[in-house]
């Protein structure tokens, strides 16, 4: 089959607390959200990441049931899945990280199979850009889309192999803090130029309940994002939005910044579902109807005439 992805990214579990609820253990991890996000599009996805022996036969299955490839999963015997205990604040926009328990993601050494090493689009998810660089260089083909994924920490920490995988991918996806961050710019339009410089063709700048931005050459795309009335967990949302968005490209074959737009907008319908319920919940129960609906809903949003002369 073709139209294939490939995810690389982190499998783990969670402990999250918001406004509106506690919970001590669930599943999470980049690649996960992306992998399910995905999943709901015509294509073939394959996920690269490492797991504990602790991570349980009924999230694999999960995994599988939606059908994610998971050959490319590496399960550590007698090794602890990745955790990360969090804290959102009233306005859902800032959180806290309480604990992050590195375990078998620490000496994660990437292996593709070979079935992926010729993806069409690759996905790389927010980990270290050691893992990255790696997970490039068994790539048997050229791509026709490497989507790179990364925060703050790793600007912060590991700068140089950080840019090293920026001049390789052909689009990056960041928030505004971490773009600003990056580049040291505050103006947005400087900072994905300047991004361009480093590489990308293409830079989307999320901005979390505001929207996102997609950047090519000197066109710019603005997507809203849609008015919720409930945010009950925003984990997770920022990689769904990169699963539907790559999702979309993966399935239409078609990675023109005109077809980005709509991606843009998949993505963000995805993103939409997952803050809306604890952890992977809406991703795996969400329906083709509420999608429909969903995309309905962004169009009646951005839609307008107006009288020019």
């Amino acid at each position: 089959m073709k139209n294939k992805l490939l995810v690389v990214g982190t499998m783990a579990y969670d402990a999250i607390e918001t406004p509106f609820g506690k919970i001590d253990k669930i599943l999470g991890g980049a690649a996960t959200y992306i992998g399910l996000s995905a999943s709901r599009f015509s294509l073939d996805c394959g996920i690269v990441s490492v797991v504990g022996d602790d991570f349980e036969k009924k999230h694999l299955d999960l995994l599988e049931d939606s059908g994610i490839d998971l050959s490319g999963v590496e399960q550590v015997k007698g090794g602890q899945t990745f955790f990360w205990r969090g804290k959102y604040h009233n306005d859902l926009n800032t959180r806290t990280t309480l604990e992050t328990q590195l375990n078998v993601l620490e000496n994660f050494n990437p292996i593709i199979p070979d079935h992926y090493k010729d993806a069409e689009i690759v996905m790389l998810g927010n980990l270290s850009p050691d893992v990255q660089l790696k997970a490039l260089g068994q790539l048997t083909s050229k791509p026709k889309l490497i989507v790179l994924d990364t925060m703050n920490f790793w600007m912060e920490h590991f700068r140089e192999t950080l840019d090293q995988v920026i001049s390789k991918v052909d689009l990056i996806s960041i928030n505004d803090e971490e773009a600003r961050q990056l580049t040291g710019e505050y103006s947005l339009i400087r900072a994905a130029s300047q991004i361009h410089d480093m590489g990308p063709k293409y830079v989307i700048i999320k901005k979390g309940e505001h929207g996102a931005l997609l950047f090519y050459n000197n066109e710019i795309f603005c997507a809203p994002a849609l008015p919720l009335e409930e945010v009950f967990d925003p984990t997770g949302a920022g990689d769904s939005f990169a699963g539907g968005f790559t999702g979309y490209l993966t399935q239409t074959a078609d990675i023109s910044f005109e077809n980005m737009k709509s991606a843009i907008i998949y993505g963000s319908a995805m993103a939409s579902f997952t803050v809306e319920k604890f952890g992977t919940e809406n991703l795996v129960n969400h329906s083709p109807k509420m999608m429909a609906e969903r995309l309905r809903a962004f169009k009646d949003l951005t839609t307008f005439e107006i009288q020019l002369e």
